[in-house]
């Protein structure tokens, strides 16, 4: 049985052709078998055999036919996206969002599951349990079908054997071994990453980082933390720990713009925000509060005031971060920075000249909404990708 799967045998060149043919399909939708011989560079014979042992593995279908020249007609081939499955989330103290994710990358509903204040109710277990759920019914799959999940967290997990949770919003969550537990209890293989991680994922595939080797990603909402994106890898750090700065100690120049302040969080974090539209007359509660009502029209004359305040102190936040990294652009992202918008990332850029020595490009997010939710999709979509590429491997080095 040995030498059916060495290189260069049947069995192995066919599972190469197949995961071939399997990839284009995913990449470029339905395509007709001659389409598939041009991008896969195979002859029509192979090509053949090849959407034969793909349908009779249940991994791709006939999907209609197109018409061709003098009235001929040709198969469509399309990839089945059923299965394998994984769900992407994230979450924060407030709620749960989550997507069905399938090989191909396709949209998928969202479903939005508000979490209790109580942290005696709540369970990570209980929790991803109901995203799994709830995401299935809303894009009307099959939750058996799931087999990975990917979690953006405000926070992070350390990597090492005991896996620490690092965050203050997850109550009723295990503080230790939380990807062991769930994978345990879940019965599926669970990836857990930092959310403004996840943000910056999306950024570098769809928004303003798409075009620039290094940038950092500064997450501005009710929390705050940086990503490090350097030609698109993200730099975790040893403990997974890189790009919390919100538990840094404020320089005196920039305690002066809130001599209450002791960290960047107490800065420029939620409540920051909130004492801020305060002071310029708008009180109506906390952060989540004050952020609808900074976004609302007829706010724009007090939101103007705000940002123009809020500027000078996230150029402070943003220098060490241009001292460690140096990059060329950063990309201000989250809840409040896309309230401000790109006159407010003007506003942090001029801020900044006048500060220091560095002048990098400051842009606003150009990712809309649920920038976490998309990294995790994104993050998953290769994992699920991978299992079903794989799947097809396995069956054609068996036969």
């Amino acid at each position: 049985m040995a030498s059916n799967s060495a290189t260069g045998t049947p069995s192995w060149l066919g599972a190469v052709n197949d995961r071939a043919g399997l990839s284009v399909l995913l990449d470029h939708g339905p395509l007709t078998r001659n389409r598939i011989c041009e991008l896969v560079g195979v002859s029509k014979p192979t090509a053949s055999q090849m959407m034969s042992r793909l349908l009779a593995a249940g991994v791709i279908e006939e999907h209609g036919r197109t018409s061709g020249s003098a009235g001929r007609t040709a198969v469509l081939y399309a990839p089945r996206t059923d299965r394998p499955l994984g769900v992407a989330l994230d979450l924060d103290a407030f709620e749960l969002r989550a997507t069905v994710v399938d090989a191909a990358g396709g949209d998928r509903p969202i479903v939005r599951l508000p979490l209790p204040r109580d942290a005696t109710e709540r369970s990570a277990v209980d929790e991803v349990s109901w995203a799994i759920a709830e995401a299935s019914a809303a894009a009307g799959t099959d939750p058996d079908a799931v087999h990975s999940v990917c979690i953006g967290i405000p926070g992070y997990v350390d990597p090492g054997p005991s896996g620490e949770l690092f965050s203050e919003t997850l109550p009723g969550w295990p503080a230790r071994r939380l990807r062991p537990i769930l994978e345990a209890e879940l019965g599926r293989t669970v990836a857990i990453e930092n959310d403004v991680n996840l943000a910056a994922l999306a950024e570098r595939e769809y928004g303003a980082g798409a075009d620039n080797d290094v940038f950092v990603l500064l997450w501005l909402g009710n929390g705050i933390g940086a990503s490090f994106d350097v030609a698109g890898d993200l730099h975790r750090g040893s403990f997974g720990g890189a790009g919390e700065i919100g538990f840094l100690p404020l320089s005196a120049e920039a305690n002066a713009a809130d001599p209450s302040a002791r960290s960047m969080q107490d800065l420029v974090g939620g409540r920051a925000v909130a004492h801020l539209a305060k002071s310029h007359g708008l009180d109506v509660g906390g952060y989540h509060a004050t952020r609808a009502a900074l976004a609302a029209p007829e706010a724009s004359a007090v939101r103007d005031l705000v940002f123009a305040d809020l500027a000078e102190r996230v150029a402070h936040v943003a220098l060490p971060l241009l001292a460690t990294l140096d990059p060329g652009r950063v990309v201000l992202a989250g809840p409040t920075a896309s309230i401000g918008g790109e006159a407010f990332a003007n506003d942090v850029a001029r801020a900044i000249r006048r500060l220091s020595r560095w002048s990098p490009e400051v842009v606003a997010t150009g990712v809309g909404s649920d920038p976490v939710l998309h990294g995790a999709k994104l993050l998953l979509t290769g994992k699920v990708r991978e299992e079903l590429l794989d799947t097809v491997a396995r069956l054609d080095l068996a036969t």
